[in-house]
């Protein structure tokens, strides 16, 4: 019945701009960008009792691709890092508008900025782009990881909304993912524990399909608060 009424909508033109409702109050083309992110890489964040990590896949297809080319991974600012599923492009451009952010504040104020101001500045971002006429909205999501007094991990949407999460996933892989987290997360995990349930979590989502060279990762430590990679062999080493 909903494909039925989508259908319609389309043929009366409701889809084709960001700013006019359906007469059920729908907006389509943020829906058709939410839609987008589901076709986007897998990226999965866990919550751990001393420090926060993330793992994405690369989803390196070409056999001749240099692995190391394609990141996935981004430093915001020493204490802040993200991941983004959908369209890549988008992705980058709020990428580098966040890392611009925190460098203004840090200069500002002389302090590093909250990871939630940060998330919320970029969600007024996304918000503004599904009422204005002549653009469309963002057509990706962005993980996000950050230390202040605790570690954090948010999930920005294409619609500007945001949620903190203990441990969470998005892109194609997101419900699979999501199950074994539901089944094995633990707020006393560390990050050795988290880094094996992530790593097992994707291998188990993407089947034959999986490999270490695939994978980009970065984790926080709450002893130094500071944003590190994850090397091939960090994987390497999850049985």
């Amino acid at each position: 019945m909903q494909g039925s009424d989508e259908t319609s909508h389309q043929a009366m033109g409701y889809d084709r701009t960001s700013i006019m409702f359906s007469p059920d109050g729908r907006l389509l083309q943020v829906e058709y960008a939410k839609k987008t992110v589901k076709q986007g890489t897998t990226s999965v964040g866990i919550v751990c009792k001393d420090g926060v990590l993330l793992i994405a896949d690369k989803r390196v297809t070409e056999r001749l691709v240099v692995p190391k080319s394609v990141e996935k991974v981004f430093q915001i600012d020493e204490h802040i890092g993200a991941s983004v599923s959908g369209i890549l492009s988008d992705g980058r451009i709020l990428i580098e508008k966040a890392q611009v952010m925190a460098q203004q504040h840090r200069m500002t104020y002389s302090v590093p900025i909250s990871t939630e101001s940060l998330v919320k500045e970029i969600c007024n971002l996304k918000q503004l782009y599904t009422q204005v006429g002549g653009a469309r909205p963002f057509g990706v999501s962005i993980m996000f990881i950050g230390h202040g007094e605790n570690p954090h991990l948010f999930i920005t949407d294409p619609t500007g909304i945001f949620l903190e999460y203990k441990a969470t996933a998005m892109g194609e892989a997101e419900t699979e993912v999501k199950e074994t987290l539901n089944k094995e997360y633990k707020e006393s995990l560390t990050l050795q524990e988290g880094l094996k349930m992530g790593v097992n979590a994707l291998k188990k989502a993407l089947g034959k399909d999986f490999s270490a060279d695939r994978l980009d990762g970065a984790y926080i430590s709450s002893d130094d608060k500071l944003l590190k990679r994850f090397k091939k062999e960090d994987f390497l080493k999850v049985k």
